[in-house]
């Protein structure tokens, strides 16, 4: 028997259109009638894109469905987060800067004061965090989002600001900065969102409460299921107690859907392929989405393929033209402090340079140290061509279809930081997943063609940037093949949460759903039964638990044999996933597999409680069974003979009675 384990009242503050009287919820059999003076507000659908720069929230009203004529949309409206801006102004503003500040002497506690119980009273929340993280590195927390899926840190650990080299994670920290864990600082940033909310929209109603709400969070589609649990659990301690995670590419789309209307139908047919290029602060994301037939006529679309996870963006652009910067202030050794205020002058002179075509250059200010601050200030002059030549030619370079990403051969020993991808150029990552999705018996240097392309983050204000990713698959498209073009009509900054606010529509059946189910096939690791061989660990295969396109609440049993369970001993569970192996179905079992083509995920360590009829030690046999939750996390099963269950997903660990 072969081991599954080895052993060791007032309505938010919007842009729109004023919101309507509320309605009650419309029953099932027909439309809703008029509310009552007195009648409940009922549950809103709030989105929340908690981003790795910015956090954006929108909302809509599922009860002004009874006010609109046939055919008529629902409105979905933005939410301005109140925040500090400066020293004691506060400013609602469409997004929240992801910065946590960690204030000391150095900011008053008057300048810090919000008219709402904020975070906690020892953190600065938003754009003042990042003005104020410009003077005083140290104490700035930002890209907490791309450590929270870090499996190689402890990510409950209090670890950020990062006191490892300077670089976009964090600042080399002092012993009198108290420092936040990535799951502390996730749970921050929603936690000002939701007193922000709760003052602006609940101080006359209680009912409107952002817990009371229904909330559509979103998440990287390569997220693997502890970073989501992690950011379900961060929720779920901010207080938001009904969380649905959505994957930030398929929001984007739905963004798209929501302002298109009817028209999707007419600028998309049967047979198109769509690419959805999400470039944020953090990651990269790509997502194919096809448009099928639905059986009737009509058109249905479907998620088809999700990349690897990437840690690479804006933050990797910046940090590139912050070493450019460096170079020009020949002879001066800049210290952390200094390092850090150079990658954030940085991005502030990309983004002057590939947003305003007008500018042919922008400076980059460094304060110097000590008292004489304006006289030791250091400056260095960036021009419009060095930076499309780092940032386009770096991470959007001309690449044939048969180019792939280069992997840097690992050295003995490395400083301790966020795993960032060793090649920057994202349209080599881009041919490697379209290689990936081009099908079986594809012959070598065949890509899976897409006809549309949909941007999204940040990112992608930059012209530039649009141009030279549709330039890189036009070159691929062949000889008389028709170039990808790109949807129009996309919020870079606020789609990702106008469409989690939408398909909390498309929940309740309004609106079109994209199907898809698990973006990944998903294994867990079963050692062999083979006799053991001196000096070599026991051979583990992959037996799939959860085929690709699993969708949320579903549950399979696995056929086959029985597996032996450890219990009351510490034993670690080996999950792995892939995104190429489509057509594993759950019980089957994959002995051998090439380089890449399955990814291993940090494992679960656990003791599973003896009881009983099982004492600690005991080898219990189960069958299993796999379950995808409605927020997207795996469950694993184990049944016993005697009925016993023990639940399994991946921070998930106690007996299911």
């Amino acid at each position: 028997m072969s081991k599954a384990s080895g052993k060791s009242g007032r309505q938010p503050r919007t842009s729109g259109r004023s919101p309507a009287a509320p309605a009650a919820e419309a029953p099932s059999a027909g439309p809703a009638a008029p509310a009552k003076a007195d009648a409940p507000a009922g549950p809103l659908v709030v989105g929340i894109d908690l981003g790795t720069t910015n956090t954006a929230v929108a909302w809509v009203d599922p009860r002004e469905a009874a006010g609109l004529a046939p055919g008529e949309a629902l409105t979905v409206r933005t939410f301005e987060v109140p925040q500090l801006v400066r020293a004691g102004t506060v400013q609602a503003r469409p997004q929240l800067a992801s910065a946590l500040y960690l204030p000391g002497p150095e900011v008053a506690l008057e300048a810090r004061a919000l008219p709402f119980a904020g975070a906690d009273a020892d953190t600065i929340t938003g754009a003042f965090a990042l003005e104020q993280g410009a003077r005083v590195p140290r104490r700035l927390v930002v890209s907490a989002k791309s450590w929270l899926c870090h499996a190689g840190v402890d990510r409950r650990a209090p670890i950020l600001p990062w006191s490892g080299a300077a670089e976009p994670g964090g600042a080399q920290g002092d012993d009198d900065v108290a420092k936040l864990s990535p799951f502390e600082a996730a749970r921050r940033l929603l936690l000002h969102v939701r007193a922000a909310w709760d003052h602006e929209v609940a101080k006359d109603d209680p009912s409107l409460a952002l817990a009371r709400q229904e909330v559509l969070l979103t998440v990287p589609a390569s997220f693997d299921p502890m970073a989501r649990e992690l950011t379900l659990e961060a929720a779920q301690a901010a207080g938001l107690a009904r969380v649905t995670l959505l994957e930030e590419p398929l929001a984007a789309f739905y963004a798209w859907l929501e302002r298109a209307g009817d028209g999707w139908r007419r600028a998309l047919r049967v047979g198109d392929l769509v690419l959805v290029v999400d470039v944020g602060g953090g990651t990269t994301d790509l997502t194919l989405i096809a448009v099928r037939d639905d059986g009737q006529g009509g058109l249905a679309l479907e998620r088809v393929a999700v990349g690897e996870h990437l840690l690479l963006g804006g933050d990797n652009m910046d940090l590139a033209l912050a070493h450019l910067a460096a170079e020009r202030l020949a002879g001066q050794q800049l210290d952390p402090w200094q390092s850090r205020t150079l990658w954030l002058a940085a991005r502030q002179a990309k983004e002057a340079l590939l947003l305003d075509p007008a500018r042919d250059h922008a400076d980059v200010v460094v304060p110097g140290r000590g008292s004489k601050l304006v006289g030791g200030t250091l400056k260095a002059t960036l021009a419009r061509e060095e930076v499309e030549r780092v940032v386009v030619g770096g991470f959007f370079p001309a690449c044939g279809p048969d180019e792939r990403p280069r992997r840097r051969r690992a050295g003995g020993l490395a400083e301790l930081g966020l795993p960032f991808e060793p090649d920057a150029a994202i349209t080599r990552h881009l041919a490697a997943f379209l290689a990936r999705q081009a099908g079986p018996g594809a012959p070598p240097g065949a890509l899976a063609r897409p006809t549309a392309v949909l941007f999204n983050g940040g990112v992608f204000k930059a012209p530039p940037l649009r141009a030279a990713t549709l330039a890189a698959l036009a070159s691929w498209a062949g000889p008389g093949a028709a170039a990808p073009a790109a949807l129009e009509g996309e919020d870079l900054d606020l789609a990702v949460a106008r469409g989690a606010a939408y398909y909390g529509l498309v929940r309740r059946g309004r609106g079109v759903r994209i199907r898809g189910g698990t973006a990944r096939t998903y294994y867990v690791g079963v050692e062999s039964a083979l006799p053991a061989v001196p000096g070599l660990p026991p051979p583990i295969k992959a037996l799939c638990v959860a085929p690709r396109g699993m969708e949320e609440g579903t549950e399979v049993e696995l056929p086959g044999r029985e597996l032996s369970l450890l219990v009351g001993e510490p034993a670690e569970f080996r999950f792995l996933s892939s995104t190429s192996r489509k057509d594993d179905r759950p019980g089957a079992v994959v002995e051998r597999w090439a380089e890449g083509e399955l990814a291993e995920h940090a494992p679960v360590q656990v003791t599973l409680p003896a009881g009983g009829a099982h004492a600690a030690g005991d080898d219990v046999p189960v069958t299993l069974r796999a379950a995808v939750t409605e927020t997207g996390t795996l469950e694993l099963h184990c049944v016993a003979r005697t009925g016993e269950r023990y639940r399994l997903s991946w921070n998930v660990r106690e007996q299911d009675a």
